[in-house]
């Protein structure tokens, strides 16, 4: 068996993004979106990111020491920089995360 020892199964890429977490200072509000946290997290894509940060800042044992804001909730907004790759915005809805221009953040 030793081609399949040389055969490579094909495996997710698991990246480092730079991720920063955009509230309102009062849950419902539409404008006024402060930077209240950012972090690196490992994912192998968007979605995966989006659902570690979710799941991160809504599990009370798993959010970290330094975070004073309030839990991800319907309205707020996650940032993703990829750098050179580019920036994506990313707004909890009630059907789930949706992609938004960077104007919703001034």
């Amino acid at each position: 068996m030793p081609l399949l020892e040389k055969l490579a199964i094909p495996q997710f890429v698991n990246k480092l993004y730079d991720i920063t977490i955009f509230q309102t200072p009062h849950f419902g509000q539409k404008k006024g979106y402060l930077q209240v946290y950012r972090l690196k997290v490992k994912g192998s894509n968007h979605d995966d990111i989006l659902y570690e940060v979710f799941r991160m800042f809504n599990v009370g044992d798993l959010i970290p020491k330094d975070y004073t804001a309030r839990y991800i909730q319907t309205g707020d907004i996650i940032f993703i920089d990829e750098g050179k790759s580019g920036h994506h915005y990313y707004r909890l809805e009630t059907g789930g995360w949706k992609s938004v221009n960077r104007v919703h953040i001034r």
